[in-house]
């Protein structure tokens, strides 16, 4: 394992003439990365983690233009894959492209975040089961490896998806609502033009009629 990052912000608080925020941004994504291959050893995540960044802050002065997450973005995926090369005995130029997509699955088809986590990015040799189960697991994720996909299908709902949809269009939304308001108005109106005594009348009427029959 390298050792640990030794930069120190400059007087202008900067670290390899990126601000301390440029860092911390770059921290997080090569976190996160790991944290997506499930390495959860605290300890042992945070010394990759600083790793990555290193190798990243010793590429920063001759790259000014770059930001300090693209350098830390590079840097981790080539150690990674140079990684994925040593173990599997493959070239990390080669004609296989996906090296560093076939390792990483290949991680997991064999478990190391469960059995072999300290071996992650570790130098070897390694152990000959760890070895053999990366390999074994790396030739099964070739080319020929797909994942299996759902098909996303849209719900049907019968009537519901009708007046759903229906109720989307803007003409009958603004109908509806002008058909509304026509109502309350007329409501309204007749409530205050004596409909409101009739309808007390119709249930006095009611009341009394219930008292003589009942």
């Amino acid at each position: 394992m390298e050792p640990a990052l030794n930069n120190l912000p400059d007087v202008s608080g900067e670290i390899a003439g990126r601000s301390l925020d440029e860092w911390n941004a770059a921290y997080v994504k090569v976190e996160n990365y790991f944290h997506a291959l499930r390495i959860r050893n605290k300890l042992l995540l945070g010394q990759l983690v600083l790793r990555v960044i290193e190798r990243a802050q010793h590429r920063a002065p001759t790259e000014p233009k770059r930001s300090a997450t693209e350098l830390a973005a590079e840097e981790m995926d080539k150690v990674v894959t140079d990684w994925f090369a040593a173990v599997l005995q493959t070239s990390p130029t080669g004609t296989d492209q996906m090296l560093s997509t076939r390792g990483r699955l290949a991680l997991l088809l064999a478990d190391m975040p469960g059995k072999w986590q300290d071996q992650f990015l570790r130098p070897g040799p390694w152990p000959a089961e760890f070895v053999e189960a990366m390999r074994e697991t790396f030739f099964r994720a070739g080319p020929d490896f797909q994942l299996s996909k759902m098909t996303p299908r849209s719900l049907d709902l019968g009537p519901i998806t009708t007046l759903t949809n229906f109720g989307r269009l803007p003409y009958v939304r603004m109908a509806l609502v002008w058909t509304a308001f026509a109502l309350l108005l007329v409501a309204v109106f007749w409530l205050s033009h004596g409909g409101y005594e009739q309808v007390k009348a119709q249930w006095f009427l009611l009341i009394d009629w219930f008292r003589q029959n009942g």
